[in-house]
């Protein structure tokens, strides 16, 4: 019998990026595996032809932090002529840092945050590092752009220099940037953050990012922060945290979610919060499980089999522990 057609899939990423996706290989490797040609295609290449994938994924596209609204656009002119994952909604919502409001609304447990937007005073930008300094144990605060990845432009201050957090926010606020200010949780430096990754809604595996910001170290250079991960297991509480937060995700996603990450940290009681949620361009870090891959593969393929239909909204919420690898 003659084999079936492949399906083409278009793995979205930007100049240079491609390189340095650590997943890239394996994700390749394991898509061909199962009938799917998956190549990288730079998403602002206006000799790229999307419409003639099978299915878009969005995987490395690092640099959509400095023209969001063109990474937008091109979202919405690929979801006009082929299947996107993660869809425009979803992309349009994760990629702001201020869907931590959605989820904290929700009943989500997560790192609190004021956002500053373009205008603050002064007073205001003071008045909110100096907030979050005091609102943990560690006497710390972060202040990020609401629109950033890989920890650029980022910055982990105390009392001591939070004159240089105030600066940051300032020059942020005055490029027309809103800006993020949370409470360093100390935790992050004894025991990393956890990061739990699911494909097709469905729990994969777990992973521990040792602690990137460090007081006096100034800005990143680079597309991203030096990153150290190590294979872990996500108990039962951090595992009920991510559902609950893809939960709320899954409301701006009529498709559902091809994949997702959620990192998370503890908080000052030892509690799992959520500190970021990855539905735009996540590393999945493929390397500390060697089955992870596999799944990937079999979330498009899944994906692919059904074209325009609807993927449950509950489907992103794992039901059981018999739901984990190993588990």
């Amino acid at each position: 019998m003659p084999s079936p057609e492949r399906r083409r899939v278009l793995l979205a990423t930007a100049r240079g990026s491609w390189e340095l996706d650590r997943d890239a290989e394996v994700l390749v490797e394991e898509l061909d595996r199962v009938g799917v040609t998956a190549t990288p295609a730079v998403w602002d290449d206006p000799a790229v032809d999307w419409a003639e994938a099978d299915l878009v994924v969005v995987r490395s596209t690092w640099d959509y932090t400095e023209r969001l609204d063109a990474f937008l656009d091109w979202a919405a002119r690929v979801e006009a002529t082929t299947d996107l994952a993660n869809p425009l909604d979803v992309l349009r919502w994760t990629t702001d840092k201020c869907y931590l409001r959605d989820l904290a609304e929700d009943g989500v447990p997560t790192v609190p945050g004021e956002v500053l937007e373009p205008g603050a005073d002064d007073t205001a930008i003071r008045s909110t590092v100096h907030d979050a300094l005091a609102a943990t144990r560690s006497g710390e605060a972060v202040v990020k752009p609401t629109v950033s990845a890989g920890s650029k432009d980022t910055l982990r201050v105390g009392r001591a220099d939070a004159p240089d957090g105030v600066a940051l926010a300032r020059r942020l606020l005055a490029a027309g940037r809103a800006v993020i200010v949370q409470p360093y949780l100390g935790s992050v430096d004894a025991r990393g953050e956890t990061g739990l990754v699911f494909f097709g809604g469905r729990f994969s595996h777990a992973f521990t990012k040792a602690a990137i910001l460090h007081r006096g170290a100034g800005l990143i250079d680079g597309p991203f922060a030096p990153e150290v991960i190590t294979t872990t297991l996500a108990d039962d509480e951090e595992v009920r945290v991510a559902g609950a937060a893809l939960t709320t995700a899954a409301r701006q996603a009529e498709r559902g979610l091809l994949y997702a990450r959620v990192d998370l940290v503890h908080d000052d009681h030892g509690d799992p919060v959520v500190l970021e949620l990855e539905l735009c361009e996540p590393s999945f870090f493929v390397e500390v499980d060697d089955s992870s891959g596999g799944r990937f593969a079999r979330a498009v393929v899944e994906r692919l089999d059904q074209p325009g239909t609807a993927i449950s909204r509950n489907s992103t919420v794992p039901s059981s522990r018999t739901d984990r690898p190993g588990g």
